[in-house]
């Protein structure tokens, strides 16, 4: 069987499904293709191809099915079970070389092999069953670290994020949908501290500030760029179309489709 023969499979603690990043995880795409973001750049994965995403940062996702299959294989590594491993197998952390959210990894047999391995664990609901589940945790961790040390600087840093500059942090990562208490962790502030600094810097308060930021946005790529409002809105934090849509109206005065036709009348 080759590797992207594989169905979907999830081995690890839940994390939620919002744009941050809570734990390290460890993602092979056996169909499809995805395309990652994380504020600054785009990550494309393709059939065959794997990476490591990091931990505490923003990035959102788009899948693209192959003959109307998508199919991925994602291995949490939490920091209850990392730091298990580290004491277990005493390991040193080499300063890692890269700052990507997504990170590449080196392309060898050892995965798709280790991708091959997981099927005969399958049980009747496409999970790990659970004996084995951190067996194969450890022995994937033990194989990217084989391939690639400097890993272990980004999977044993244990640290909370430092405090950064927020004016450039927000203005990069204002797209993303994430609680105010996320943002404050990510740039190292308690929520109360986030918020008294965000409105001496904007002069506003986050959540207003933010809401408006993303439909002047919005307001833009559709008059201007001809974006559709269905093409848009998840990309600028928005649930759905139908909160996008009263937000919008009630900023502007008219809907997001209302504006569409309106352009296309004065282009003609």
């Amino acid at each position: 069987m080759r590797a992207t023969e594989i169905k979907s499979c999830y081995i690890g603690p839940l994390i939620s499904p919002e744009q941050f990043i809570a734990e390290h995880f460890f993602l092979y795409l056996a169909k499809g293709t995805m395309n990652g973001f994380d504020g600054n750049k785009h990550h494309v994965l393709k059939s065959g191809e794997y990476c490591l995403v990091r931990k505490n940062h923003l990035a959102r996702y788009n899948k693209e099915k192959s003959g109307n299959e998508f199919e991925k294989v994602i291995i949490i590594f939490d920091e209850v079970f990392l730091k298990k491993f580290q004491a277990m197998h005493k390991i040193a952390t080499e300063k890692p070389t890269s700052t990507d959210v997504f990170l590449r990894l080196k392309e060898n047999e050892l995965i798709p092999n280790f991708i091959r391995s997981l099927m005969p664990y399958y049980n009747r609901t496409g999970k790990i069953e659970e004996t084995f589940a951190d067996l194969k945790r450890e022995e994937l961790l033990l194989i990217l670290l084989k391939l690639q040390p400097e890993l272990s600087g980004i999977l044993f840093d244990f640290g909370k994020p430092e405090k950064i500059n927020l004016k450039e942090f927000i203005n990069r990562n204002y797209k993303f949908n994430v609680s105010l208490e996320r943002l404050a962790f990510m740039t190292g502030r308690s929520l109360s501290a986030f918020k008294r600094d965000f409105k001496e810097i904007f002069n506003e308060a986050p959540n207003r500030w933010l809401i408006q930021k993303r439909l002047q946005e919005a307001h833009f790529l559709i008059e201007k760029k001809n974006k559709k409002p269905s093409d848009i809105y998840l990309e600028l934090g928005f649930e759905d179309l139908s909160h996008f849509s009263f937000a919008f109206k009630k900023e502007f005065g008219m809907s997001p489709t209302e504006l569409t036709e309106q352009k296309k009348k004065t282009d003609l």
